[in-house]
This record gives structure tokens, C-alpha cells and sequence, in this order.
């Protein structure tokens, strides 16, 4: 189960020139009310998943399934802060418990593998969750799965100790106790505040001997996967081919997986269609690029799958950076942005919706997605000049300056997408309409996210993978930063009082309906700190082997690693 933001570079190589959109950006039209109420019908019209859904019982035994990650890692702890990425996840995910289960609407159920039964009630008035775990759940290294794991977690997770580097506190803070119930398989969670998103903790669950000291947490994975607990287990890490290989676990004791192994390797993402054609690897994901969309659909025997899900396309701008700590000064830049040809340029040779996106808390097929932009979505060039003008940034030439100093905002993105190089051409062509000096700042593809954490960036663009539980998710994104930067991944270091009481009023909001009110309210204020700039909604698309089974476009649903195979 998806269980908190993940980052990704997440788009690729897209040949097409910047002046094709249009130059600057003013001269991109607008869509009309009627293209845009059709792109509204499109995305609700788009499949939930798209897998090739096939009966357990058809899927042959054996084989290799080989998949693509995006960069090489080297923490393989998900909840570090260095490790809560897409590729992490996506290796652990056979090895290591996800105790829950999204389905494609998202509704998540108890994985009867790791817990039999689960149940959240009011106890003392006190919210009590209770597991019951399964018997033969056991670790790989012979350890009973046990109320000592999650003891350990809460204690690592739950933001007390800041020397365990941990990326999000998120529920974990509101836990007063971990308990054992009447034997070592049943867990007690006493809350001291309400956590309606309960279901999404826990996930994935790491053994009590990585969490027990900040050391073991922080290091224990590092380079290594020393413990696991799934269909699949570790057989090696390659650092000089880049692969990390898990084989079929014949002690697992759930419903055995159908393949005897899967490989991931690291490629640059311009490798990824031609690894994908060349039988290297046996899916792609395409995301919102159009050539590498038209290049693997005439790839043969290629199957195209594509479904809605929570994966969205933003601009993160860094608060804390010299150049835009006022904030009166990145509405202007919201302002000076048009998004109308960035959508054109990213989602161009697609079967995609052309919808901007127009909230940080819900995509545009979820259920509660409204625009609260207050109009900081729209571009307006000559408001964007009056704000600038306003906060001392006066015009001298082609560029505002303020105390000699020019307004140059770097645009970091990462070196291997030209389709992020492209966003920022682009940007930089229309800021440059209101005074404002772009400088592209191409990362090394390994150290983007590096980069990040650190701060050495003005404006970058990256896509934030949500989860079933968007309220409960939304602290790790936008709380008000700590004293350590490594704490969330509120990348805009910027935030408040006022936000952060309204995002806890969302997340203990038991009420669905009054939960998306309140979140709509949290979103607001979001839009009004202008720390992160929303495109569109990614497409979901994965290019697989017509063959591959129970794989590809998974929208809000989790896979099912047993059933993953290849059909004759």
C-alpha cells in the first residue's frame, strides 16, 4: 500500500522544440470552457487499473520478470529520509510487509498474510487499534513477526528522538502506546488524539532490529537488505551492474508467487524504451512523455496500459532561497507562469486529458477535487509585474533588481530529462516577460533528489505519488519546517501555524464529507503560501510485454506480487 508521499523525476526524453508552444507562454492560448469540460470528461471517463487482470490459476509458474528503476539507491529503509522514494518502494514491495491493501478505488482492507484482523475503536475515549498478527508471519532471519515490531517502528517513526532520520511522522505522533495484547501476535495501538487514516501505518513494516537504535535505523539497510518477509526474499545487490535481484522465498507462507524471480536494474530514463524494446526489461513506464509513448508503442508485442491514479506533475520553489523567501514575490511568479503550454509541450503525442491540475490535496479524478487557487493558477502577467513592483523589485533593463541585486531564480532539474530542460526553457522565456531572470541548472541524475533535500535549488519540478489517504499524508509535504531539514519532505521550507492546525483539523476529521471540506480549506492555504505550483495530473501509463500478467497501470491499487507472471 502506498502509504506516504514518494518523489520522482518521473518524466523523459520529449524531442520538440520550445518554440512549437509558443515562445513565451502569452502566446499559448488558453483553452476554451469547452476543451476543458472535455478533458474533464476524459479523465473521468479512464480506467482504474489496467493490469492485464488475470485469474491466479492462469498464470504459469516460473520466470523472470525484469523492470526498470529510475536511479540506483543505496538506502533501502523506506521510512529514512533518503530511502521514501518511488524505486525504494517499488524493490521492497515484494520483500517486505505492506500490511495493508488499496484496491482500485483505494479502499484498503488488512492483508490476511500479516494480519488476520484489524479494527479500530474508541476504548476509554481513546482511540484503540488493535492487530491480530498471523501466526506463521516470520521474518526472514527465523524471528516471529511480533507487537515488538511494531513497538519498535512507533518508537523510531514518531519524531522524539531527531537523530533517527526519519522522512515523515505523519500518525506515528499521535500513538501514546504500543502494547502487547494477549500473546506477542497481538498489537494494542492507543492513540491520544484520533487518526482516521490508521489503516495506512505500519506500511511497510520493518523488523524491530533496524528501529531499535538510531544507528541501525539510519544505516541498517544502507547498501543492504538484510531482513525481509515476503513472497519474494534478497538474493543479491549488484553495485557494478546496478540490479537488485529477489528470488521466490520458499518459506513464505502465503499463496506461493508465481515467478521464481524478479530483477530491477537501474537505467538513465533515455535508456528505458530502448532496454523495453530490446527485451532488457519487461515494462516501461511512460508517464506524461510523448515520444517515449509513440517510440514503445511500436515496440512488438507491446501491450500499452494506462488508468487514473494519484500521481501529479509540480513545481516545488524553495522558500528559504534568497530570491524568493517573499512571498509576495512567488505569487508574482505563479502569476508570470503559464501553464497552458507547459501542459501542451509535456503532454503532447499522449491519449491524455489536457487538464491543468488545481489542488495539492486531491487529483482531478478524485473524489473532492475543487479549484481553491484563488486565481494564483491564472496567468497574469501585469499583476505578476505590480507584486514584483511592490516588494521592491524594480526594473532596470531586462531585469528587476532590488539593493543591485538581479532576480535570478535557479531552475534546477534533473540532467537526464529533456522534458524538464523544456519546462524550464519555458519558464524562463515567460518570467523573462516580468523581469524575472531564469538560470537552468541541469543536476547530475543521481544527486537530484540529493539536491534537494539540501536546499540547492530555486524552483525544481518533480511528481509527488499520493496515497489513499491524502489528510493524513499532508504534515510530510507542508508542515511548518522543523529545526532539521531532513525531518519531512516539505521541500519549500516554508509553512505555518495557521496551516498546520488546519491540516491536523482535516486528518482527525472522522466525518468523510467534513474531511473534504476541511481539506479543501487546507489547500486554500497551501495556494496562498505558493511553495508548490501544481501542472497536471500524471498519466498512469506502462508499456508491458503482452504476456506480462497482473501488471502495469495500477492507479490507486497495490500489486499482488504472487500473481505477477508472464502467459504464454
Amino acid at each position: 500500500m502506498k502509504v506516504r508521499y514518494r518523489a520522482a523525476a518521473g518524466l523523459a526524453v520529449l524531442a520538440m522544440a520550445v518554440a512549437a508552444c509558443g515562445g513565451g507562454g502569452g502566446d499559448a492560448k488558453k483553452p476554451s470552457a469547452e476543451q476543458s469540460q472535455q478533458a474533464q470528461q476524459q479523465a473521468a471517463a479512464l480506467p482504474e487499473v489496467a493490469i492485464n487482470e488475470t485469474p491466479y490459476e492462469q498464470v504459469p509458474d516460473g520466470g523472470t520478470v525484469k523492470l526498470a528503476l529510475q536511479s540506483w539507491q543505496t538506502q533501502w529503509n523506506y521510512n529514512q529520509t533518503q530511502g521514501t522514494k518511488g524505486d525504494v518502494r517499488d524493490a521492497m514491495s515484494p520483500m517486505m510487509p505492506f500490511i495493508g491493501v488499496a484496491d482500485e478505488k483505494g479502499q484498503v482492507t488488512n492483508d490476511p498474510n500479516y494480519i488476520t484482523e484489524w479494527k479500530s475503536e474508541v476504548v476509554d475515549g481513546k482511540q484503540t487499534v488493535t492487530y491480530k498478527i498471523n501466526e506463521k508471519a516470520t521474518w526472514s532471519d527465523g524471528e516471529p513477526i511480533s507487537y515488538k515490531d511494531f513497538e519498535a517502528q512507533w518508537t523510531a517513526l514518531n519524531g522524539k528522538n531527531k537523530d533517527y532520520l526519519i522522512s515523515s511522522p505523519d500518525g506515528y505522533d499521535r500513538i501514546e502506546a504500543v502494547d502487547k495484547g494477549a500473546t506477542d501476535k497481538d498489537v494494542v495501538v492507543k492513540f491520544s488524539k484520533v487518526w482516521p487514516a490508521w489503516q495506512g501505518l505500519f506500511s511497510p513494516l520493518y523488523p524491530a532490529s533496524v528501529n531499535k537504535t538510531p544507528e541501525d535505523f539510519n544505516k541498517g539497510y544502507l547498501n543492504k537488505i538484510p531482513v525481509t518477509a515476503g513472497p519474494f526474499k534478497l538474493d543479491k545487490i549488484d553495485q557494478t551492474a546496478k540490479t537488485v535481484t529477489a528470488v521466490r522465498d520458499d518459506k513464505w507462507w502465503g499463496r506461493k508467487a508465481k515467478l521464481d524471480s524478479v530483477v530491477f536494474r537501474a537505467i538513465d530514463l533515455s535508456g528505458h524504451v530502448p532496454a523495453f524494446a530490446n527485451g532488457e526489461i519487461d515494462a516501461v513506464v511512460i508517464g506524461a512523455d510523448g515520444a517515449k509513448y509513440q517510440q514503445a508503442k511500436n515496440v512488438a508485442g507491446v501491450d500499452m496500459r494506462k488508468a487514473a491514479g494519484p500521481i501529479w506533475r509540480h513545481f516545488t520553489f524553495n522558500g528559504a532561497s534568497e530570491a524568493l523567501k517573499d512571498k509576495n514575490v512567488r505569487h508574482a511568479i505563479f502569476m508570470g507562469i503559464n501553464r497552458t503550454p507547459i501542459l501542451q509541450s509535456d503532454l503532447q503525442g499522449l491519449d491524455w486529458p489536457m487538464q491543468p491540475q488545481d489542488n495539492h490535496v486531491y487529483v482531478n479524478t478524485q473524489k473532492g477535487y475543487q479549484d481553491n487557487s484563488g486565481g494564483l493558477n491564472t496567468y497574469n502577467p501585469d499583476k505578476a509585474k505590480q507584486l514584483l513592483d511592490a516588494a521592491g523589485w524594480k526594473l532596470e533593463g531586462d531585469v528587476r533588481k532590488k539593493d543591485g541585486k538581479e532576480l535570478n531564480i535557479r531552475f534546477m532539474y534533473s540532467a537526464d530529462l529533456a522534458v524538464a530542460k523544456q519546462e524550464g526553457e519555458l519558464t524562463q522565456a515567460m518570467l523573462k516577460e516580468i523581469g524575472v531572470k531564469v538560470t537552468l541548472d541541469a543536476a547530475v541524475p543521481d544527486k537530484f533528489f540529493d539536491r534537494i533535500n539540501e536546499g540547492d535549488f530555486d524552483v525544481t519540478p518533480f511528481v509527488w505519488e499520493g496515497t489513499p489517504f491524502p489528510l493524513g499524508n499532508l504534515f510530510q509535504l507542508y508542515g511548518n519546517p522543523p529545526d532539521s531539514k531532513l525531518f519531512n519532505n516539505n521541500f519549500t521550507r516554508v509553512g505555518s501555524a495557521e496551516l498546520d492546525a488546519a491540516m491536523d483539523a482535516a486528518a482527525s476529521e472522522i466525518d468523510p464529507a467534513k474531511a473534504v471540506e476541511l481539506g479543501n480549506k487546507v489547500d486554500q492555504l497551501i495556494w496562498d503560501q505558493a511553495g508548490v505550483l501544481p501542472l497536471f495530473q500524471r498519466p498512469n501509463i506502462v508499456a508491458a510485454k503482452a504476456g506480462l500478467a497482473n501488471y502495469g497501470a495500477f492507479g490507486f491499487s497495490d500489486r499482488d506480487w504472487t500473481s505477477v507472471g508472464m502467459r504464454k
